[in-house]
């Protein structure tokens, strides 16, 4: 039986990989060029594999507009995230790990695992109603007193993998860079980390201009397999890794490299940043009339307020009177996939943290709803979403009259 066509608004969960990229890991898998080997043998097909895996690391690098010996493969974003995290505390011993409240759970829980086995103290910042970092409590968060540890890593996603806000990271890593008053290299350096799994493809990204020690991205979000990632990492930025082993990816993350996946992620990061500019227009134009939509429907409205730089292939809303699951239900029965928030979370019948951070109370927080777009979202793709929208908030609306 052939599949229903769907229209698929969930690219921030996963976007459908890319044909280029899936003709490479064919090829690749075929056996042609040798990327099967293991890249440390020193043996010449060891040498091959190794050669590709150098190559990779160096597009990979120049797409992103770093170094090569910065990047780090990793198997996605949350592992990313979590080295920094969990690296950072093993670093320094009960040091103040700083997060904001719209994390990804990969940060957040991270850290709250610092604080539980690590002996690390986590504060977290202060966020405006669109989920914006507020500069001052940074500075208030890094800022030395006597008698109490130092920090050991500031970590704020670039981009809300809800919502799409877009986070002023340049400004926050110059407010920790004064609270310590000291910079990379230097004594007292707090290092700032930040999740750009959300952002890289989708906004422009600049590693080195932000002046970020550390950043997390993931290959499937940007039409790459799922399974690879990589952390960007200065050199002098000291991490403390979970477990032994070869030595590999600079002792970050031992363990014999994935070359086709690697040659994958370096393909699809290419690809993304490439089209990021016409992209960003188009994906733009799609969510505006999305936007203007949906909130046509009666009790819906834009979580974001107008003035909120954004993600333009997010669209988040919130409805009255229904509860995320029930609507989430309703679009799936009528053909759409969307999503509440984040996937790492999906089957978990809870409010957003993201939106409670935000200011809005429990049961708005309870009714949200994330329409990311990509690559293959047409105009047709919103219009039928927003035909079947209004009978899918009345269904999840009688769903939640019924239980009472």
């Amino acid at each position: 039986m052939p599949i229903p066509e769907r229209v698929y608004l969930d690219h921030a969960a996963s976007s459908p990989v890319r044909p280029e990229v899936a003709a490479q890991v064919a090829e690749d898998l075929a056996g042609g060029l040798g990327a099967w080997a293991n890249p440390s043998a020193q043996h010449a097909s060891g040498r091959r594999a190794g050669a590709l895996l150098s190559q990779a690391r160096a597009r990979l690098a120049a797409a992103l507009g770093v170094d090569p010996h910065e990047v780090l493969f990793t198997s996605g974003g949350t592992e990313a995230d979590a080295l920094v995290v969990a690296g950072r505390a093993r670093a320094v011993p009960g040091g103040r790990v700083v997060v904001s409240p719209i994390e990804h759970p990969a940060v957040a829980d991270s850290a709250a695992a610092a604080a539980a086995h690590l002996g690390a103290e986590v504060i977290t910042l202060a966020v405006d109603s669109a989920g914006r970092v507020e500069l001052e409590s940074v500075a208030q968060a890094v800022a030395a007193s006597p008698g109490r540890a130092g920090a050991s890593l500031v970590s704020v996603m670039a981009a809300n993998n809800e919502t799409g806000v877009v986070e002023d990271v340049a400004g926050i890593v110059e407010r920790v860079r004064m609270a310590s008053g000291a910079g990379p290299g230097q004594e007292g350096h707090v290092p700032v980390h930040s999740d750009a799994v959300a952002a890289v493809g989708r906004a422009p990204v600049d590693f080195h201009g932000w002046g970020l020690d550390a950043m997390s991205l993931s290959g499937h979000k940007l039409g790459g397999p799922v399974g690879v990632g990589a952390l960007v990492l200065r050199r002098e930025t000291l991490l403390v890794p979970p477990t032994g082993g070869g030595g590999q990816e600079r002792g970050v993350r031992s363990g014999t490299q994935d070359v086709v996946a690697a040659r994958a992620l370096a393909l699809a990061v290419e690809l993304a940043v490439a089209e990021q500019e016409a992209e960003a227009a188009r994906l733009g134009g799609l969510r505006r009339r999305l936007l203007e939509g949906a909130c046509a429907v009666e009790g819906a409205h834009a979580t974001l307020p107008d003035d909120a730089v954004c993600l333009p292939s997010t669209a988040h809303l919130w409805f009255e009177g229904v509860d995320a699951e029930a609507l989430l239900m309703a679009l799936d029965l009528a053909g759409v996939d969307a999503s509440a928030g984040s996937a790492c979370h999906a089957g978990v019948a809870r409010p957003s943290h993201v939106a409670l951070a935000m200011g809005l109370d429990e049961e708005a927080a309870r009714a949200t709803l994330r329409c990311s777009l990509g690559p293959t979202t047409t105009p047709q793709d919103v219009e039928r979403f927003l035909r079947v929208l209004p009978e899918a908030v009345k269904a999840a609306r009688r769903a939640r009259a019924s239980r009472g």
